[in-house]
């Protein structure tokens, strides 16, 4: 199958188990597609934006939805240690135990509560997921119930989803309880080949 047309699917899936389907055929050569011919820069801009923020050393995070790993990679990369995955794949997250940057890897469905203790993490990234036919804006209730008081989530929304789906209203909830303070939230490029963009956020959990 062609990539853009196995991409235009995971954009259009009206399931989850769709998107897991579409996965599974996807999983061995999605790195190779996205990365290399596509021009995907999110990985590298969140385990950047990161690490501006948040130094490495002792910290245990969270990839959230972590794909085939390349958000570990680049978290890796810059000097976080203390990686665990998960994602809603099995395909997925067999290539993303290939990269052997995650400490523990486990399937999770991110539309329901996940099996993870209150503050358990220093800080949760979550590239690719919060866009359309994904996961909405609830999952971020979660986010930020599994990260600790002055920790950090770091994630994507696809441009086009982040209107679709009033991410901008969802977020003005949590700051208005209190939850997190948002300290980056910037348009960048997402996709060069399509010319898509996302919003790049950092948020503070309080």
């Amino acid at each position: 199958m062609k990539r853009k047309d196995i991409h235009d699917r995971v954009l259009q899936a009206s399931s989850i188990d769709e998107l897991a389907s579409v996965y599974a055929e996807w999983a061995d050569r999605y790195d190779e597609d996205l990365e290399k011919e596509m021009g995907y820069q999110a990985p590298t801009r969140v385990a950047r934006l990161l690490r501006d923020h948040l130094a490495p050393e002792g910290v245990d995070l969270l990839d959230a939805g972590c794909g085939t790993g390349l958000v570990g990679v680049a978290l890796s990369a810059m000097g976080y240690l203390a990686i665990d995955g998960l994602d809603y794949s099995p395909d997925m997250l067999n290539q993303a135990k290939k990269k052997g940057v995650y400490g523990s890897l486990w399937q999770a469905d991110m539309l329901a509560r996940l099996a993870v203790p209150a503050r358990r993490y220093d800080a949760v990234t979550c590239v690719g997921t919060f866009t359309l036919g994904h996961v909405g804006p609830d999952a971020l209730n979660e986010l930020v119930r599994i990260t600790r008081r002055g920790g950090y989530i770091c994630f994507t929304v696809r441009s086009e989803a982040w209107e679709q789906d009033k991410y901008t209203a969802a977020i003005s909830a949590l700051v208005l309880e209190k939850a997190c303070e948002v300290i980056t939230n910037e348009v960048v490029v997402y996709i060069e080949e399509e010319m898509s963009t996302c919003h790049l956020c950092l948020f503070r959990v309080c």
